[in-house]
């Protein structure tokens, strides 16, 4: 039993992953849709990330008090209605309101981060938990590098051929309000899937277990205090920032002359080949750990003595 629940957490990380990577396809679509500039554009990733930052410590709050099974569907319905929201911000063709609801969005991603993350971890033999944390994430690649394939056919399939950049007054808005819907359609479809992903964790929502006391905020801000763990969140801050916004500016960089001068589904399309790398980085990390220790796999040990920082024992 344990090994189906393994699975079923597993698909989630390929769930949020796929949907976290089609940013990058909304970033191009939306830049050329409502004629932005690259910073306006960004807006996009800063309002998916912030709601990580706001949501992320009440979110393990939550998860504490309402237990794995129920976090996890709390999760997934704000992901729905985030989704959802796709739908009036499409109907008005309105830049702010498909801010909102990636912000909607990300919220739930992140209360689903909080639940599946310890869970999957604790699904079997604590030796193993490393091991088993980085084959899910290893799938949450493999979910990023197939959504962008999907998504560039889907949403920037439509738009080829028109540059808004030449239309204006009725014309202008006709082609925004086509061009919105098909980004509407395209996570209504998303809406549905995670809404059924959602009853299935529902009515088994008692065999996950409880989620592990919250740690006070107070608390878990000292923990940094560990010059080990500071360095560590320093590290996954920078690296996730550069991961991002490599992602998010791919395609645009992909389109230029001087690049490849691919169309916008084309470059989308390629995305998968970086977020690909990523993937099979991954799996090979979680192979790694299953014969190397996590600090020796992090980096080699000196012989002899380390430098500033104390060696693991």
């Amino acid at each position: 039993m344990a090994g189906a629940w393994v699975g079923l957490v597993v698909a989630l990380f390929f769930l949020w992953g796929g949907i976290t990577s089609l940013n990058d396809i909304l970033i191009p679509k939306l830049k050329e849709l409502f004629q932005l500039s690259y910073a306006q554009a960004m807006l996009t990733q800063f309002a998916f990330f912030t709601a990580y930052a706001i949501i992320s410590l009440p979110a393990g709050a939550l998860v504490a008090r309402l237990g794995y099974g129920r976090g996890i569907v709390l999760g997934l319905g704000t992901m729905a209605t985030g989704c959802l929201l796709f739908i009036p911000a499409a109907a008005s063709a309105t830049f702010g309101m498909f801010l909102a609801a990636l912000f909607v969005l990300a919220g739930g991603v992140t209360v689903l981060q909080v639940a599946a993350n310890p869970l999957i971890a604790n699904l079997g033999s604590p030796q193993s938990a490393h091991s088993r944390l980085t084959f899910a994430q290893a799938i949450n690649s493999l979910g990023t590098t197939a959504a962008p394939l999907i998504g560039a056919h889907v949403i920037l399939g439509s738009i080829a051929g028109t540059d808004p950049a030449t239309l204006s007054g009725e014309a202008l808005r006709l082609f925004q309000a086509r061009e919105a819907a098909v980004i509407g359609h395209s996570y209504l479809a998303l809406a549905i899937v995670l809404a059924v992903i959602a009853m299935i964790f529902w009515l088994w929502r008692n065999r996950l277990g409880k989620g592990a006391g919250a740690t006070p905020i107070s608390a878990g801000f000292g923990l940094l205090r560990q010059r080990r763990l500071g360095l560590g969140v320093a590290a996954i801050f920078l690296y996730v920032g550069a991961e991002v916004t490599i992602g998010s500016l791919l395609v645009n960089y992909l389109m230029q002359s001087s690049t490849l001068g691919l169309d916008q589904q084309s470059a989308g399309e390629h995305i998968a080949f970086y977020w690909g790398g990523a993937m099979l980085g991954r799996f090979v990390g979680g192979s790694v750990l299953r014969i190397l220790a996590p600090g020796k796999a992090l980096a080699a040990r000196p012989s002899g003595h380390c430098s500033w920082y104390r060696c693991p024992p």
